[in-house]
């Protein structure tokens, strides 16, 4: 691991946009950072063990799962507990012997399923540290390889997170698991070319799709499709908690539990597309909204007063003035936080943080008005006729997919300014948090078409695809590029990268990606992305305004 004390380069703000050494922009200590790494490096030796069980038919629910809770819980922000990852890696060794030993008594082969990954054992906190320095990223020495092996790691924990949502809410494809498992394994193979790399991505981009389908599917079925919905941003009189992250079987458990108990519940950052879905909205004491995206929490927190419950990322290291309001669920993790865990029947246990809530004062206000959102794919199709009217008449020129992640930089104001300068006769079309650059301007409507359309979370980026795709069908057209639409996204973390991979599968071209572009693409993975699929970084608005419209 070369003399650094870590290497991590998966979110945008990596260090010197290379990666972070010593300790992670995000607050992520070394330690963590190289737990997590061997983390994955443990999930890779029951995936291989676990793919042969499958073959024989052996029931593999229980690893499927610990698996992709791995993967989510070393996405950025989400866990920064140290001994939680000591433990899912002595979980991790204990599990993978468990599968060998199932797939030997099944009458499989284990001899040719031989590499370090599969071997390896320690059981101390100090042999994890050692080991961890030998298997991190650098330890790849070809850089082109370590680029796409980057690219698919950190893709497929995107497709983690979008899968537990899912499974949390009883979907799931043993086809995506066993893709997450042979692309693990993958990894590990010396003998894969770059090329060969370049296609797992691409599969990842397809198994990617078909996981955001089945998330919205999950999500749909269970809580109905997205409405249009203002949303308040004010606040009640009434001692309140708030709920941050994207889980919604936690949301929904939430309502359920604060129902009549004279405590409001508010959403933060990515949990504001709740206030879209019909199933929410009969709980009265649902209020809306408060604050912004993730990284204004060490302020919107404070104010907040009440407890706050982070159900997936992004977490901020809290300060200490509001620390024992921060409780964590799911893959969320922070020493000396109250983690609520889940029951066997699958339920959580939300009373603490409600009897806390009731000691607390009422949340203070930052800003009063509504937001509009709820533009889903299902909604949005709803409208087809009056947005091809206004296409075909020239009401709307061109659509701008500006859908992903905010953050603190302060170049990403780049995304409001871009906002506000677009000509009036084009529509932003949104998911994720980088909503909250341009989703309280005042850029009015097309013919009663909002020129900001959130579809809702980073996941419902899917809902854009299924957009365009029908939009291409309306038209009579043979390539999705030949749309009025244009793609600047704003990445941040892993979840984004899964998106882009599902895009490039769908074969949208010419996506501008920024603040910059991702640390781990080598120079010449960058040129490939650039040849093949018209990838982009962004320059200055006006420039590329010009750009974009020709």
């Amino acid at each position: 691991m070369n003399s650094a004390e870590m290497f991590c380069h998966q979110c945008q703000e990596a260090a010197k946009n290379t990666g972070c050494t010593v300790r992670g922009v995000c607050g992520k200590t070394s330690d963590v950072s190289n737990l997590q790494d061997l983390l994955i490096y443990a999930l890779k030796g029951i995936s291989a063990y676990n793919l042969e069980a499958k073959k024989l038919g052996i029931n593999t629910n229980k690893t499927d799962r610990f698996i992709t809770d791995g993967l989510f819980a070393t996405i950025t922000n989400a866990n920064f507990d140290k001994k939680e990852f000591v433990n899912r890696i002595k979980t991790a060794l204990y599990l993978r012997q468990e599968i060998k030993e199932e797939v030997i008594k099944a009458g499989g082969k284990v001899e040719d399923i031989n590499n370090d990954s599969t071997q390896w054992f320690a059981d101390s906190e100090e042999s994890f540290e050692e080991k961890a320095k030998l298997i991190g990223f650098l330890s790849i020495e070809n850089e082109d390889v370590r680029s796409l092996i980057s690219l698919i790691t950190f893709g497929l924990k995107g497709l983690a997170a979008y899968t537990e949502h899912a499974f949390n809410l009883g979907y799931e494809d043993e086809e995506i698991y066993t893709f997450i498992q042979q692309a693990l394994v993958d990894t590990l193979d010396a003998t894969k070319t770059a090329d060969d790399l370049v296609a797992l991505n691409l599969k990842a981009g397809e198994v990617g799709v078909k996981a955001m389908a089945l998330l919205d599917k999950a999500n749909t079925s269970t809580y109905g499709h997205p409405e249009i919905t203002k949303v308040n941003i004010g606040v009640g009189n009434k001692p309140a908690i708030l709920i941050s992250g994207h889980d919604l079987k936690d949301m929904e458990e939430l309502l359920k539990q604060t129902d009549g108990t004279g405590v409001d519940v508010y959403t933060h950052s990515e949990m504001l597309p709740a206030n879209y879905y019909p199933a929410f909205k009969k709980y009265h004491h649902f209020i809306g909204n408060y604050g912004n995206a993730w990284w204004k929490q060490d302020k919107e927190f404070e104010s907040f007063n009440g407890p706050i419950l982070m159900t997936t990322n992004c977490l901020v290291p809290p300060k200490p003035s509001y620390k024992d309001r921060v409780y964590t669920t799911g893959a969320v993790g922070f020493e000396g936080l109250t983690h609520i865990e889940i029951n066997e029947d699958g339920t959580k246990d939300f009373s603490v943080i409600i009897e806390h809530a009731k000691k607390c004062q009422p949340p203070t206000e930052i800003e009063k008005g509504e937001i509009i959102g709820g533009f889903a794919h299902n909604t949005v199709l709803s409208l087809a006729d009056k947005v091809v009217d206004a296409v075909k008449s020239g009401a709307i020129k061109q659509f701008f997919v500006m859908a992903g992640c905010d953050g603190r930089m302060k170049s990403r104001d780049y995304y409001t300014d871009f906002a506000q300068a677009l000509p009036n006769d084009t529509v932003i079309l949104t998911a994720g948090c980088a909503k909250y650059k341009y989703n309280k301007l005042d850029l009015g409507d097309i013919g009663g078409i909002p020129r900001v359309l959130d579809a809702g979370q980073c996941n419902d980026s899917y809902s854009l695809a299924v957009i365009a795709l029908k939009l291409k069908e309306v038209f009579e057209l043979n390539d999705i590029n030949e749309l009025p639409i244009s793609y600047n996204i704003a990445w941040y973390e892993q979840k984004a990268v899964i998106v882009l991979l599902a895009l490039l599968h769908l074969g949208v071209k010419n996506i501008h990606l920024g603040p910059t572009l991702p640390a781990f693409l080598s120079p010449n993975v960058v040129n490939v992305l650039v040849e093949n699929f018209g990838i982009g970084g962004i320059t200055n608005v006006e420039d590329d305004i010009k750009m974009f419209l020709g």
